[in-house]
């Protein structure tokens, strides 16, 4: 079944009724420059209090150009599990936080580059992971639209050939312009291992529509 996460809360009833309707992943944007920046310190909060409801919850934060050691340090200063690179990290910096993180890339030579740097990128959308992390929940790499300006976020859809070529060598989440009505037709033609939506179910920039939400994992998971 198609994994969810639902990316780009910025409270604690949203991000609720995201996992009350069945996503699998969370997304909290540590992005200063974004309208769904949310600081870390209230990221912890409302982390601590879905665990204690939902201990299988795979939290993930979204970063853009900091170092290891700053990815690291706000992981565990929010309690989240994972780190989306949705920058311009290079490889390195992805096998530099051991596990915790994954690329988000927008085109095609970007992709190639981090896919040539996995040990063994080969399987189908439902198979193990290539990491040796025992994180169950982490894609490889993130598909999303190729803004000149705007690191997600956009509404802009994803290139759809790059994505199925990706989804067939690798755990793709899939993000850029998804909506519960087109939801079900990109995962058909793409089948990635999951789909990653923020302002496709949103009624303002950081506040979800529920019913949008609820619509959204209904479709995605009815595949």
């Amino acid at each position: 079944m198609t994994i969810v996460k639902i990316c780009g809360l910025t409270c604690l009833e949203d991000a609720r009724c995201a996992l009350e309707a069945g996503a699998d992943m969370l997304g909290f944007i540590l992005y200063p420059k974004s309208p769904r920046f949310l600081p870390p310190a209230q990221v912890a909060p409302i982390v601590a209090t879905l665990r204690a409801e939902y201990p299988a919850l795979v939290a993930v934060g979204v970063f853009v150009n900091l170092t290891p050691a700053e990815v690291v340090r706000t992981l565990d200063e929010a309690g989240l599990d994972l780190a989306q690179l949705s920058g311009d990290e290079p490889v390195e910096q992805v096998y530099a936080l051991h596990g915790r993180a994954y690329k988000a890339v927008r085109e095609a030579g970007q992709a190639h580059l981090f896919l040539s740097a996995m040990p063994n990128t080969k399987h189908t959308a439902s198979g193990a992971s290539p990491s040796s992390s025992p994180m169950p929940l982490r894609p490889d790499l993130l598909l999303d639209a190729n803004h000149p300006t705007l690191y997600g976020g956009s509404g802009m859809r994803a290139d759809e050939l790059l994505a199925d070529a990706l989804a067939r060598q690798c755990r793709l989440l899939l993000a850029g312009g998804l909506t519960p009505e087109n939801v079900v037709e990109a995962v058909r033609v793409v089948r990635p291992w999951g789909v990653d939506v923020s302002s496709g179910v949103e009624r303002a920039p950081g506040r979800k529509d529920h019913a949008k939400v609820r619509a959204f994992v209904a479709a995605a998971k009815s595949v």
